[in-house]
């Protein structure tokens, strides 16, 4: 199976994770663009959706589902969305789509985390994928110093030669050379430094069950 069909098939697994006659966090980014089209199918069962993006807002709505801000509802039953690594512990690496600071207000608003994913993002060890952290740009220059301090190297995300701005207005750090062992940890540190907005480790907003697409089906890991 292609990487595209495998995410089609944990994206329509997904479903069972929605209760009807609810509100369900959605994330972002090309496995989760498979969900939402699966979600069409049975939009007449749901209430709506809490987006964790101008493109995933965009996509509900053209498809006819309601989308509902975060802060006009209460807590969330389930959000689902996909990630860049997850290791055996359902840690997770986020934000290769720029999203990763609303994600993560979803994913708090929510009692339970489905990540949807084909196995190559299941590591061991999380930090081979670029970890991208959204940062406040006057504090840029120190927190690359602060990450080479770590052992990686950062540089800001461009695009079409200019710093990408992220929905929320602000830019991406992307860091190569970690290795994230105490993904719990790590993300509590990273999050207090001045300037971070987000750091891309999912530790505390944690997976609580990945469905990974495999040549052979989905797979079900819990956490």
């Amino acid at each position: 199976m292609t990487q595209d069909e495998l995410k089609a098939l944990v994206g329509q697994a997904a479903l069972h994770y929605v209760t009807p006659g609810e509100i369900v966090g959605v994330g972002t980014g090309s496995t989760v663009n498979k969900f939402i089209d699966a979600l069409a199918s049975i939009k007449d069962q749901i209430a709506g959706a809490v987006s964790s993006s101008e493109a995933s807002t965009a996509r509900l709505k053209a498809l006819g589902i309601p989308v509902f801000e975060a802060n006009a509802v209460g807590e969330l039953s389930v959000y689902i969305d996909g990630a860049d690594e997850i290791d055996a512990g359902g840690h997770m690496v986020k934000g290769g789509g720029a999203a990763l600071t609303r994600e993560k207000i979803v994913a708090a608003q929510s009692r339970r985390f489905v990540c949807i994913a084909d196995e190559s993002k299941l590591v061991k060890t999380l930090g081979a994928f670029p970890l991208p952290v959204e940062v406040i740009s006057m504090a840029t220059a120190r927190l690359v110093r602060q990450f080479a301090a770590l052992g990686g190297s950062a540089s800001v995300r461009l695009k079409d030669g200019a710093p990408l701005v992220t929905d929320n207005g602000q830019h991406i750090l992307d860091v190569t050379g970690l290795q994230i062992s105490d993904p719990l940890a790590f993300e509590s540190q990273v999050n207090q430094w001045p300037g971070v907005v987000t750091v891309g480790v999912f530790a505390h907003q944690k997976a609580s069950v990945c469905l990974l697409g495999t040549p052979s089906g989905v797979k079900t890991l819990t956490f």
